[in-house]
């Protein structure tokens, strides 16, 4: 790995910070507390080629890696549009790349130069609310009637179910009881959302309210066999193929929200007097302020490390797993230190610190749990007994 100053890379984040500041923290709390999506935004990442940036140039987008996809999700963050910001095209950026890597050259060809350019919305649709991460005991159901599957079943969290015209959903064809093992059966459809046989319901909850979660039901949901990404029986393989860039672009978002909550708390402690002198003068401000600084700056080591092992084709699930768990931990600690730096001002909207912790808290849950990167360690890199 070189550390010289990349200068491919400062201009995407020169450019993304430019498109962001179109969107300042009035705007990303307003569609916070209207629980409004941020179409505006959405619009500008698309015309400027950012929420393509993976796609490959084929299909109309960037061809350029994780990497530089995790650099453009860590500027969304670090601009203060923080989770809702990053949520809105996280999907978009890498979601398809089951249909990159899987999809027939039909299905390339007719889908992937949509989202590219913003047009086509897709969510992702895997956990149910049984199954959790035991994703092998899902229950949602496709049987396929001639040149098509009819799809039976519930799933919860799916972000943006609500906006978006297709879904990546994982189902089971053959029984588990069926299975010679447990991560057989499962395949991965491209499904339509926007049809009566799909009941979505966005789920009330904390924060990262611009984009909803929801609950979907699908009532023999019909999809051609055409839609079907790669062979039948296979998608749980095509899933973990998609798992460490996940985990490497939401760690890449972790950063973000932790650097916007330094840079806000530095500005607050040089400026808030108590006692006639600055609070930052003080070292039960300064000190945790700095201590998130170098936290980050640990975590941001990792997540580079794993996006360059992804891009050149290098096993990475240790070092994608040890990025999410480290970025979450970092960007979490900083936002908590901003709210205290705050006070009682960090309870305060205006001052956006609230955001940020709400949201930073999110990622030591989602898309994977703190103690089940640790489970993931433990058994893989360690050599212990699974424990699960």
């Amino acid at each position: 790995m070189d550390f010289a100053p990349d200068e491919d890379a400062q201009a995407i984040r020169e450019g993304v910070r430019a498109a962001c500041r179109d969107f300042p923290d009035d705007y990303w709390r307003a569609c916070d507390v209207e629980h409004r999506f941020p179409w505006d935004f959405y619009a500008a990442m698309a015309a400027g080629g950012w929420i393509g940036i993976a796609i490959p140039e084929r299909y109309g987008g960037g061809g350029r890696g994780i990497t530089e996809a995790s650099i453009v999700l860590e500027e969304v963050a670090a601009s203060g549009a923080a989770m809702n910001g990053c949520s809105a095209i996280h999907l978009s950026i890498f979601g398809m790349n089951p249909v990159v890597k899987y999809g027939s050259d039909a299905m390339r060809e007719a889908y992937l130069p949509r989202v590219a350019s913003g047009e086509l919305h897709v969510a992702f649709g895997v956990t149910e609310p049984d199954s959790g991460s035991d994703t092998t005991a899902l229950t949602t159901r496709a049987r396929r009637v001639g040149d098509h599957y009819l799809v039976r079943g519930q799933k919860v969290w799916t972000s943006k179910a609500q906006d978006c015209e297709k879904v990546l959903l994982l189902v089971r064809t053959t029984p588990r009881e069926d299975c010679a093992r447990r991560t057989d059966g499962l395949t991965l459809l491209l499904a339509d959302l926007q049809r009566p046989e799909v009941d979505i319901r966005p789920i009330p909850k904390v924060g990262r309210n611009a984009v909803a979660s929801c609950e979907v039901r699908y009532d023999d949901l019909p999809v051609p066999v055409a839609d079907r990404v790669g062979e039948e029986g296979e998608g749980f393989r095509y899933l973990l193929d998609g798992l460490n860039p996940e985990r490497i672009l939401i760690a890449a978002e972790a950063l973000g929200i932790g650097h916007v909550a330094v840079r806000r708390a530095v500005a607050y402690a040089r400026g808030r007097e108590v006692f006639g002198r600055p609070i930052g003068q003080h070292q039960g401000i300064a000190f945790p302020l700095a201590e998130a600084h170098m936290r980050l700056r640990a975590a941001e080591l990792a997540v580079r490390e794993a996006s360059w092992r992804y891009d050149a084709g290098l096993p990475c699930g240790e070092q994608a797993n040890t990025a999410k768990f480290l970025a979450a931990e970092a960007g979490h600690f900083a936002a908590d230190r901003a709210m205290q730096t705050h006070g009682g001002f960090g309870y305060a909207r205006e001052y956006d610190v609230d955001r940020y912790w709400v949201e930073s808290r999110l990622m030591k849950i989602a898309p994977i749990s703190q103690e089940m990167v640790l489970n993931h360690i433990a058994e893989h890199v360690l050599g212990l007994p699974r424990s699960y």
